[in-house]
């Protein structure tokens, strides 16, 4: 009988139809590679044959192997101490034209970016507690304000599932959605940052004007714009992210999501703060002043009163500083007299993106061995010992030779291949002993302890708690009201 794999194709010249043929030598190996009709290259990566079996028999190991280079990726970056903006004011344009109804991303392009969207505000803020956001949209060749300027997340999580109930329609128009943020960063002072990130699915913007003149407004205004495409890269918005943003390469402020996971990495990227280009690079409207602040303290009022933000009877607020005016919520701009009102921690939040926490480095089977820390300092939890992983090494040598070799030999019996001795990280920054070493106090932890020390508390537990065994020290020396004990006769 004659194979029936091949592709049917029907009317197409001989040139597309040798395009269209299978090669069956390829099966053998790991990876196979072709060439399209019009010359584009395809490839298919067999990634199911990296999965090896453990010392169980599972490939539970290969998964949490997997799982924390995920996580260990996430935390290599820069961590050098640089001039940057923590207070920002940003404007987000949502693409909400016929072309976000597309299916490649799942659900639907629109309703991941309303559910992206509403985790990316609720980061912004826990990163950037002292700023400003705006959400705006374009469709039907307009655009229109979904959410102003406002300190408060919980109004742009209230208007972003709104939205839900809406259905994507007509055409996108950049101009018009620029052209309305530019207008609500105008009055944005001097010591803060303008930013406009803009979620694109279209192929094609529906402008008015010449928008080239538009750029240029923003250029001479100081905005700086970032693109996330869901289709493919538009030509004129490389171009307007590479004129707004001279001092940066174009893989940073233009770039087209892959897949979900990689939409939701690029827009988590955003909430960093922005780093100050130098004088040296040209005038970039940002100034360095005193900014007062007041730092209010919460009350609660016998009988409800009303506030100054909202018009609405509320019992609880805050008093501003200067004028004392109530306030529903901090941080905020007080509507009265236009004092900044934050809390403390608002501010220390924001600190760690100026000083940030060093990268911890791997450790190796030789270090863990010469240490006596059998557990993570932070969470206590047992680290694996080098017995277990070189059993589980043992077990991988043999199931990539597809040989059944027993980890416990006799003299009869063919001995177990020595396990080949790694570095102290792979490629992907994993430790092999899975401990992870601060530099400064020399305290190891696991995987988790470090994703939580980097992404939530931004500060080592080591090093905070040495602080607390200098007083301990201080204490066994001296007697037992905590005065020095002094030799003498």
């Amino acid at each position: 009988m004659a194979d029936s794999d091949d592709e049917y194709v029907q009317d197409i010249s001989d040139d597309e139809a040798e395009a269209h043929q299978v090669t069956r030598g390829a099966v053998t190996g790991s990876r196979a590679t072709g060439t399209g009709a019009r010359g584009g290259g395809w490839e298919v990566t067999r990634t199911w044959e990296n999965v090896v079996e453990g010392a169980d028999g599972t490939i539970r190991s290969t998964v949490e192997g997997l799982l924390e280079a995920g996580k260990r990726k996430r935390l290599l970056k820069d961590t050098t101490p640089l001039q940057r903006g923590i207070i920002r004011h940003l404007v987000l344009i949502l693409d909400l034209s016929a072309a976000m109804t597309e299916k490649d991303l799942r659900p639907t392009r629109y309703l991941l970016t309303l559910r992206y969207t509403i985790a990316f505000v609720t980061e912004f803020f826990e990163q950037n507690p002292i700023s400003q956001l705006s959400i705006l949209g374009t469709r039907d060749g307009l655009a229109l304000t979904i959410s102003p300027l406002s300190g408060n997340p919980n109004d742009h999580i209230s208007a972003l599932q709104a939205l839900r109930t809406q259905e994507p329609k007509g055409q996108p128009s950049i101009q018009n959605a620029l052209e309305m943020a530019r207008a609500a960063l105008f009055h944005a002072p001097q010591h803060t940052t303008r930013e406009v990130l803009i979620l694109f699915g279209s192929l094609l913007s529906s402008d008015p004007g010449d928008i080239h003149t538009t750029i240029s407004a923003l250029v001479s205004s100081h905005i700086t714009v970032q693109i996330i495409g869901l289709a493919a890269q538009v030509a004129i918005c490389q171009t307007l992210a590479n004129r707004t943003n001279p001092s940066l390469p174009p893989s940073q402020t233009y770039t087209v999501a892959l897949n979900e996971q990689h939409y939701r990495d690029l827009l988590m990227r955003v909430t960093t703060p922005p780093t100050t280009p130098s004088t040296a690079q040209g005038d970039t409207g940002i100034k360095s002043s005193l900014l007062m602040m007041g730092f209010p303290s919460r009350i609660v009022d016998p009988e409800p009163t009303l506030c100054a933000c909202h018009s609405k009877p509320t019992r609880g607020g805050y008093l501003c500083s200067r004028c004392s005016s109530k306030v529903c919520s901090l941080p905020t701009q007080c509507p009265t007299c236009g004092l900044t009102l934050i809390l403390s921690t608002h501010l220390a939040r924001s600190y760690h993106h100026l000083f940030p926490l060093q990268n911890w480095k791997e450790v190796s089977w030789n270090r863990a061995s010469s240490s006596d820390q059998s557990n993570c300092f932070g969470c206590q939890t047992p680290f694996p010992s080098q017995s277990a992983h070189h059993s589980m090494t043992i077990s991988k040598a043999s199931g990539q030779n597809h040989d059944r070799i027993g980890l416990s030999t006799t003299r009869g019996q063919p001995k177990a291949p020595r396990a080949t001795p790694k570095a102290s990280a792979s490629k992907d920054g994993v430790s092999e002993s899975g401990r992870y070493e601060c530099e400064t106090c020399g305290k190891f932890f696991c995987i988790d302890c470090d994703v939580f020390a980097h992404e939530i508390v931004h500060n080592c537990p080591g090093c905070q708690s040495r602080e607390g065994e200098l007083m301990a020290m201080y204490r066994e020396s001296g007697d037992g009201d905590g005065a020095m004990a002094v030799d003498g006769p």
